[in-house]
């Protein structure tokens, strides 16, 4: 098992790389390059700017058992195809059960947006996401093992 993280936006890497080290499990940070992500811990693959390149190497590197943190739907539910885990950075496990209606919420927003409907943003994220994140990566983790 490995942790593959979208990690153009993710507030949570720190939380990620400090639990992997624990459990020994090997990271990788997939980035565009016009972020400058860095760790020392992980291994960062930077990838070209277009839409979905970070979303098809994260694909292509997931294998069965792997968990994907990303906050992106679509990517979560090609991750959940391949049998491997998804987890949002606020701490909420995709599931086969949960995924259709987070896609069917995606798309009513976006045709909400399209016909300058106003949208609700996400709030502003506080401590207790990031230990209620950390809470569900490690059972997520401790599930698999």
């Amino acid at each position: 098992m490995k942790v593959i993280v979208d990690a153009d936006a993710c507030p949570v890497k720190n939380i990620i790389e400090k639990v992997s080290r624990f459990y020994d499990l090997e990271v990788i940070m997939v980035s565009n390059y016009h972020h400058q992500i860095e760790s020392d811990y992980a291994k960062v693959i930077v990838v070209d700017g277009s839409s979905q390149a970070a979303d098809m190497a994260i694909a292509n590197h997931t294998r069965p058992g792997d968990i994907v943190v990303t906050q992106d739907y679509g990517l979560a539910a090609m991750i959940l195809a391949k049998q491997a885990h998804a987890i949002h950075p606020l701490g909420n496990i995709y599931s086969q059960e949960n995924i259709d209606g987070l896609l069917m919420q995606r798309y009513v927003n976006q045709k909400a947006r399209q016909a300058n409907k106003r949208t609700v943003g996400p709030r502003k994220r506080t401590s207790l996401d990031d230990k209620y994140f950390e809470q569900q990566f490690v059972k997520l983790i401790l599930d698999q093992k």
